[in-house]
């Protein structure tokens, strides 16, 4: 499995969670503005490092291989 599938795979997973999150936040009067805001702090963070770090395998450690190979001139 290629790095980009996993990463989109883990994003979409935490993009899901945090939109129940929101809806339970919007819908009901038990999580704390405080909280919700570092949720979706994380939640951000976690996205963002995620992709960025699979991009990153993608560039150097996949398109070297390729470049080994003969795939890429």
């Amino acid at each position: 499995m290629n790095a980009m599938k996993i990463a989109s795979i883990v994003s979409g997973i935490v993009f899901a969670l945090y939109a129940v999150l929101l809806l339970v936040w919007l819908w009901g009067d038990n999580i704390s503005w405080e909280t919700f805001v570092k949720v979706s702090i994380t939640a951000a963070v976690i996205i963002i490092v995620t992709m960025g770090l699979a991009l990153l395998y993608r560039e150097y450690i996949e398109e070297k291989e390729m470049k080994k190979e003969k795939y890429l001139d």
